[in-house]
């Protein structure tokens, strides 16, 4: 665990692929990043979360009225987080836009039956949208793939990994939602949370975290 930030208000971690972000069920499943912060800063609290697999800028406040404050913040869509995943295939270039920027409009509900899986819900599912942006595509493992650049709008469980599902690439390492051929081609997910822009819960002084993919 690497603490890239900390204030009397913030602390901002990077969480390695394959550690919890907060306590699971059963006695094995209480190692995680918020209970390793909280040895250390006992007043950290968490304000997001990331999946098992998944990498990257991981936010903690210290104290419930930071707590409170970045709950507003993200709520209110004021936090911007940027993430860049290693998909399976040649994924083209969105149509034109004005900024260059695709968009997944597909709306997500969890698949009782198959816990913890996710899926796309015509019906029932919530709003849920992400941006993406492709690089050019390469050669991994024997196959094609692309890494793309990706911007939750909203904050649904597995929401990058289902929408990339959804448009025929899923991420390269994904257990839950790529082919068996997919899932071989790395030995982790290569999904990272890369930056992290806030307004400070203090003193509203912008912040903008970085961190660089490992993959």
């Amino acid at each position: 665990m690497e603490i890239l930030y900390q204030d009397r208000a913030l602390l901002v971690c990077i969480k390695p692929s394959g550690l919890l972000a907060v306590p699971g069920r059963g006695p094995e499943k209480q190692d995680c990043l918020s209970a390793r912060v909280q040895a250390l800063w006992p007043d950290a609290l968490v304000v997001h979360r990331l999946d098992f697999d998944t990498s990257g800028i991981m936010l903690l406040a210290r104290g419930i009225e930071a707590q409170r404050a970045l709950n507003r913040a993200f709520a209110a869509r004021e936090v911007h987080k940027r993430y860049v995943a290693v998909v399976d295939g040649a994924l083209e270039a969105a149509p034109v836009t004005e900024d260059g920027w695709g968009l997944v409009d597909l709306p997500l509900n969890l698949d009782w039956p198959n816990r913890p899986l996710h899926i796309v819900d015509h019906l029932a599912g919530k709003s849920s949208l992400t941006r993406w942006r492709p690089h050019p595509s390469f050669e991994l493992g024997g196959a094609l793939a692309t890494r793309v650049d990706l911007e939750p709008v909203t904050g649904r469980s597995h929401q990058l990994r289902v929408h990339l599902q959804a448009i025929g690439h899923p991420i390269v390492g994904d257990t839950l939602y790529a082919s068996p051929a997919a899932q071989a081609r790395a030995g982790r997910l290569l999904l990272h949370a890369c930056e992290l822009c806030l307004a400070h819960p203090v003193s509203g002084e912008p912040l903008t975290f970085r961190s660089a993919a490992p993959f």
